[in-house]
């Protein structure tokens, strides 16, 4: 039962991981970032890195795929919001 659970973990991560697409997806289409928080997308995408790191540390496969995939996704969602941020409106 522990290895069914341990694959459906590492799935459900890389789905979990995959999902800014659908950002980057809406992003594209409307040629707009403007209510998409770039803060927010950084810090947990710091958080991967620390998930990926302590993967490593404990030598769990799971942690360190299901993270990376979410940090590479995670740095593209950034690099597009950024791409089509409108520079003259306001921040809050």
């Amino acid at each position: 039962m522990e290895t069914v659970l341990a694959y459906v973990a590492t799935g459900y991560g890389i789905v979990m991981a995959l999902s800014p697409v659908l950002q980057i997806r809406r992003m594209l289409r409307l040629r707009s970032s403007d209510d998409v928080s770039i803060a927010y997308l950084a810090v947990i995408t710091v958080g991967f890195v620390v998930w990926v790191a302590y993967g490593l540390s404990i030598g769990v496969a799971a942690l360190v795929v299901a993270n990376a995939t979410a940090f590479v996704v995670g740095v593209a969602t950034i690099a597009v919001a950024l791409r089509f941020r409108d520079r003259t409106a306001p921040r809050a």
